[in-house]
């Protein structure tokens, strides 16, 4: 029984040794490698007076320094974009028949509402708001390029992704210049949408008035050399009418296949489908015609009168197509103007919107803390450092260091 308490003991006595050797090893840790929060609390504790004191008169300054900042003021407008529409012209086309395509080219301009937001940031408007409000001075810039980089900085044009509405929200130091500006903004946008609007449609309506003023006169020359061949109701009577109205309404189709296709021309290369397809159907066109032409000139007689009388109702056909293009087009240009809807006027702010003073405040004094905390605990733990022996060598070195030596 001896020898195996004996042994018991030893065991016990082991155990407890190793147990203590290991606790040793992690104070030895901490006190060399890890840092103890209690120790951390210790010396923020010793300097409370300087990280509560410190921070709030950080704040404080920060709160009187926002009194010196001139106030801003916001304001908003809310406007429904142009919605887009089928012209008259272009709901009118399959109506017209030979001339369906004539226009097609050069109907109205689809913008999506990213296209307006683009307008209002054009320089186009930005140069007529600067100059109405006098932002060069206002702003103090020297250059135009810089009042309107500052007019960039201080207007934000946003499109509703859900409900497709236009914010413009601008920020000045007066709350009626704030207002102006964010309504010249929709101003603006009206008079560049309605220019632009309104010179696509005065070239469709020059286009037609000069082919329908050309038609005019060749119906009226046709109408005299018919009439000059002893045109009357009788012999109309006796004439192939239906015939000659044919061969009218097929060359004006020809006629206006061939101006279709010098259009296209413009716009699409040699090889396009559409260009094709149109030079395809114009050689048809013609094809006919001259198989028209071919029978029917055997068939003259002293005056000619078969020949004149086609080439009036072509005139004559001609000329009513080109009214009916004419006519829309002028009804285009009455009414093509972009329709903008303001939901929200904007009115001068009751309230500013900057400098936010409570938050400047609140900010400088969570900043303060944390710096000075950081502050304090760098302090302490570089004199610890410092005052350490076998560190004296490391401090001389880099003192050493520092002064170039």
């Amino acid at each position: 029984m001896n020898q195996a308490e004996t042994a018991e003991s030893l065991r016990v006595s082991q155990q407890n040794s190793t147990s203590q050797d290991y606790l040793a090893a992690l104070d030895l840790r901490d006190d060399d490698n890890g840092i103890d929060l209690l120790e951390l609390l210790t010396i923020l504790a010793a300097r409370w007076r300087l990280l509560l004191v410190a921070p709030i008169a950080a704040g404080a300054l920060a709160l009187g320094g926002s009194y010196l900042i001139a106030p801003t003021y916001t304001a908003k407008t809310t406007f429904l974009p142009p919605q887009q529409q089928q012209s008259s012209a272009a709901s009118a086309l399959a109506s017209l028949g030979a001339l369906s395509g004539l226009a097609g080219g050069m109907a109205g301009i689809k913008s999506p509402a990213d296209q307006y937001v683009a307008l209002m940031q054009s320089n186009n408007v930005e140069d007529r708001i600067i100059d109405n409000f006098k932002l060069i001075e206002a702003y103090e810039t020297e250059f135009r390029f810089q009042a309107r980089k500052q007019l960039e900085q201080n207007v934000r044009i946003s499109l509703g992704k859900k409900d497709g509405l236009i914010t413009v929200e601008v920020d000045a130091k007066s709350p009626q210049m704030a207002a102006d500006m964010a309504n010249m903004h929709v101003t603006e946008l009206r008079r560049l949408t309605s220019e632009l609007a309104l010179t696509e449609a005065q070239q469709r309506r020059a286009f037609f008035e000069g082919e329908l003023k050309r038609t005019q006169l060749k119906l009226i020359e046709a109408q005299q050399i018919l009439q000059s061949s002893g045109f009357n109701p009788g012999a109309l009577k006796a004439e192939p009418k239906a015939a000659a109205e044919g061969y009218a309404t097929l060359k004006a189709q020809a006629t206006s296949a061939e101006v279709k296709l010098q259009t296209m021309r413009r716009s699409l290369a040699e090889t396009a489908p559409e260009l094709q397809q149109q030079a395809a159907l114009l050689s048809a066109l013609r094809a006919q015609l001259s198989k028209l032409e071919g029978t029917t000139s055997d068939t003259k007689n002293d005056s000619d009168y078969i020949g004149r009388y086609r080439e009036y109702k072509y005139q004559e056909t001609l000329f009513e197509l080109f009214s009916k293009q004419f006519e829309m087009a002028r009804l285009d240009e009455s009414r093509e103007g972009a329709l903008i809807q303001v939901v929200d006027v904007a009115t001068p702010p009751e309230h500013k919107s900057k400098p936010k003073r409570a938050s400047m405040a609140i900010a400088t004094t969570f900043a303060a803390f944390f710096v000075f905390t950081i502050g304090v605990l760098i302090r302490h733990f570089w004199r610890e450092s410092k005052a350490r022996p076998e560190n004296a060598d490391k401090f001389s070195r880099l003192g050493q260091a520092w002064t170039g030596r």
